[in-house]
């Protein structure tokens, strides 16, 4: 006949044997803000589809594709070799995206040490004890010298009845989620700031190549005035006033030489190295291809896409999951514990069987007065889940702004190039009429120098609408989650679904 178990034994396991009762999860159900349907547009009033054909350079017309799928790597849609060596650099080399990659690998082994509560935790104890006694203790005299070899292994378990284990380990898991969206954040923020630093070093490099021509025709139209002063036909003030003007134009040329430097400097940290020990990739507008048409998500597929939407869903589950512990730390928490080895006084005796020792133990503590501790705890896990809650519809509103922004400044940026464009040939027209008119002394100084600022002026303007059509694109495609998802080494796990998981 088996001898029964003892009582606080047989406690425990009916605790365990009932468990299928009473490990209902303690975790609340998810809430999510409502996500916007497909026929929800991103911006006031008609949704733009084709922009107008500025002509020239970056001048073709654009088309929003809604609901087509973008490029995995959406920086080829320019088609600049130079850029794409620069953005693989970037990828491979950037401390920002090596910092998340870091943080990435420390969630994980934190969900992985977090894993180790299921399991039973055991351990092994070897002791060796030599000590003397004073034979008082014993009624006698003298000193009593004795040895104790002590070895054991003993088990610890904690029986996840109300579920505190699974919550543990499931906000540890969304927080290694969460890290990996912060990583794919990284590399979309990182390639958009590359794209939109090399459109800025381009369009300066050409705001500095039409300075210099600008000036070039400033020192011609210099010269011919003063022939014109030698010969009597316009006085030195008209002399002065040009080399005024030719001063003025060669004042703007330090400042963007200066940005260019600073742009430069920038693209070398951005792929991780010191600025004079970069090799410098000589961008131009020209050498980049406008993508002619744009794959525009649908709003629900924004949702899915955006790294950073992803990355606060993670947060809010890591959040909900803590609410859960907070409201489990009201319930008991059992522990079993077991140890057996052997004790011996000489380790000839060691393995005898008389010399076998073992435990088992079985604890159970309920929180019973904590000075509301506990309330308060469960309190300020709610307020933190509210907290990631307004986040995540803030991060979702400021996508969809991002993204009604970029749709209207792509359709506004070509009508700008547009009317820059026509403005620049007016002016250049206008400059070569006050010019032949004032070689045969048809019209005054004054009237060349106006067509002449206004020609500057334009050119100028040309350049910084074609940059903006550039960036504003590329602002765009990154606003749209950057096609990240459409890469093969992206695991099926992390693909956006239907369900948003």
């Amino acid at each position: 006949m088996h001898k029964p178990l003892p009582k606080t034994i047989a406690t425990i396991v009916a605790l365990i044997l009932g468990s299928s009762l009473a490990a209902c999860s303690f975790e609340p159900k998810l809430r999510v803000p409502p996500a916007p349907s497909d026929k929800t547009p991103y911006t006031a009033g008609k949704s733009p589809q084709k922009t107008v054909a500025p002509g020239g350079t970056a001048g073709k017309a654009q088309s929003f594709q809604y609901g087509a799928e973008l490029h995995e790597e959406w920086w080829k849609l320019f088609h600049s070799k130079a850029l794409d060596t620069l953005i693989t650099t970037g990828l491979k080399n950037s401390p920002t995206i090596a910092a998340a990659q870091a943080q990435m690998r420390e969630a994980q082994a934190t969900a992985r040490a977090n894993a180790s509560i299921f399991y039973p935790q055991i351990t092994g104890n070897l002791q060796a004890n030599r000590s003397k006694v004073t034979g008082a203790t014993f009624g006698g005299s003298g000193g009593i010298h004795y040895s104790l070899i002590n070895g054991s292994i003993g088990v610890s378990y904690y029986p996840d009845i109300f579920g505190v284990n699974r919550l543990v380990y499931r906000n540890s898991e969304e927080l290694v989620k969460y890290q990996r969206w912060e990583l794919e954040a990284a590399k979309l923020t990182l390639t958009g700031n590359i794209v939109t630093t090399a459109v800025d070093e381009a369009a300066t490099e050409e705001q500095i190549q039409a300075t210099k021509a600008i000036i070039a025709k400033e020192k011609q139209l210099l010269k011919l005035t003063e022939n014109q002063y030698r010969v009597g036909a316009i006085d030195y003030s008209t002399v002065m006033t040009q080399k005024g003007q030719m001063a003025s134009e060669l004042a703007t040329l330090p400042p963007l030489e200066q940005q260019l430097t600073v742009y430069r400097h920038e693209l070398a940290i951005l792929v991780g190295a010191f600025p004079a020990n970069v090799k410098h990739q000589n961008f131009t507008l020209s050498a980049l291809k406008l993508p002619e048409k744009i794959p525009v998500s649908l709003p629900s597929k924004l949702l899915q896409q955006r790294p950073d939407i992803r990355a606060v869903m993670a947060q809010m589950k890591a959040a909900n999951a803590q609410i859960g512990e907070a409201r489990a730390q009201f319930y008991p928490t059992v522990q079993l514990s077991a140890s057996f080895g052997d004790a011996a006084s000489h380790p000839g005796i060691f393995f005898d069987p008389v010399s076998s020792i073992w435990s088992l133990v079985g604890a159970l503590s309920q929180p019973i007065f904590q000075g509301g501790k506990l309330e308060a705890q469960e309190a300020e896990a709610r307020a933190a889940y509210d907290v990631t809650y307004a986040n995540y519809r803030s991060t979702v509103l400021n996508a969809f702004d991002q993204v009604a922004n970029g749709l209207r400044a792509v359709d506004h940026d070509a009508q700008t190039l547009a009317a820059e464009r026509e403005a620049l040939q007016a002016s250049q027209e206008a400059l070569k009429l006050a010019q032949a008119s004032y070689r045969v002394g048809a019209t005054d100084y004054l009237s060349l120098l106006t067509a002449e600022v206004q020609y500057n002026t334009a050119k100028i303007a040309e350049i910084k609408a074609q940059s903006q059509r550039y960036q504003d694109t590329a602002a765009l495609l990154v606003a749209l989650g950057g096609g990240w998802w459409n890469h093969p080494d992206v695991k099926t796990a992390s693909k956006p679904d239907p369900k948003h998981s």
